[in-house]
């Protein structure tokens, strides 16, 4: 789980070479476990709404079926956990996926601001569960009113919204998505609105798939523009269809569409550190075709991220 700033190169070398040392020595302390020393540069984990109707031990099987590390759990209106139950289910869900190795690395939520009923009652049970990131709501463009002075007023929004994760202790991610009327569609919208803030409370949920439908070629750019503050990094693949009503995006497996996967060449050269999550929009089956699809793409992450 990476919460603090993204590490110079420099510090990450040091660091690196002091863990090194050591392991070499034998000289482990409590604070330079052989486990954390040795733990893995990315999780993988998914999108749970395609199973999210399964009981907490059937969605644990699943995850420990396709192979992913944990998962980005809906705590939303129908999502696989209601808001108002978040205390009580939150724990529940938890403990089904550590029984199998497993954790709730995030939760996506409709959260927009502080002062929405449920707010706390979800954050602050993430908080006790040990979540550290969560998912903010969307937002959409009044296209009646001017930009700017919508921006304005969502970014007062998440002002109060990162102070209320610093004193929890989470990082909120804003989500770029796609589409005519999303606030986050062209992503620089998005960079307005969150550069001031510390990303350790307050980033982006990277999304390469809407990164490269909004963007087209320019999406090494917005990513060179987002890094810094990333709080996870999404993954969907997508292509263009010509339809009887003009092209539409239709969401596809990974590698079946058009996102480049030297994206992932590039995030191994910058300093991020956090979750990979994977989102199957395409018609995926369930049961048994659901996991063999999930797996196959777990599988052409893995081998993109080792090229």
């Amino acid at each position: 789980m990476n919460s603090s700033p993204p590490l110079a190169r420099r510090d990450f070398l040091g660091r690196a070479c002091v863990a090194g040392a050591a392991l070499a020595s034998g000289a482990l302390t409590p604070t330079t476990p052989a486990a954390e020393a040795a733990k893995p540069r990315f999780q993988y984990i998914a999108f749970s709404k395609p199973f999210q109707t399964l009981s907490p031990d059937d969605t644990a099987d699943v995850v420990a079926e396709v192979g992913f590390d944990g998962i980005e759990c809906p705590v939303r209106p129908k999502g696989q956990i209601e808001p108002e139950r978040a205390a009580e289910e939150l724990p529940r869900l938890a403990a089904a996926l550590k029984q199998r190795g497993k954790e709730i690395t995030m939760i996506t939520t409709a959260i927009k601001s502080v002062s929405e009923p449920h707010t706390e009652t979800v954050l602050r049970a993430a908080a006790k569960s040990g979540i550290k990131r969560y998912r903010l709501g969307f937002w959409k463009y009044d296209a009646k009113r001017p930009i700017p002075a919508q921006l304005a007023e969502i970014g007062a929004q998440l002002r109060d919204l990162a102070a209320l994760n610093q004193e929890l202790g989470l990082q909120a991610g804003f989500q770029n998505h796609s589409g005519r009327d999303y606030v986050g569609a062209p992503i620089w919208d998005v960079w307005t609105m969150i550069k001031d803030f510390d990303p350790r409370h307050l980033g982006v949920c990277f999304d390469i798939g809407h990164a490269t439908l909004e963007g087209g070629m320019s999406w090494p750019i917005e990513s060179r523009l987002m890094q810094p503050h990333f709080s996870v990094v999404y993954v969907k693949d997508f292509r263009w269809e010509k339809a009887e009503k003009g092209w539409r995006a239709v969401w596809v497996p990974l590698g079946e569409g058009m996102v480049d996967k030297t994206f992932f060449t590039w995030l191994k050269t910058t300093p991020y550190t956090g979750p990979i999550s994977q989102h199957h929009e395409y018609d995926h089956g369930q049961g048994k075709p659901m996991i063999a699809r999930m797996r196959k793409d777990l599988q052409v992450l893995k081998e993109w991220m080792q090229a």
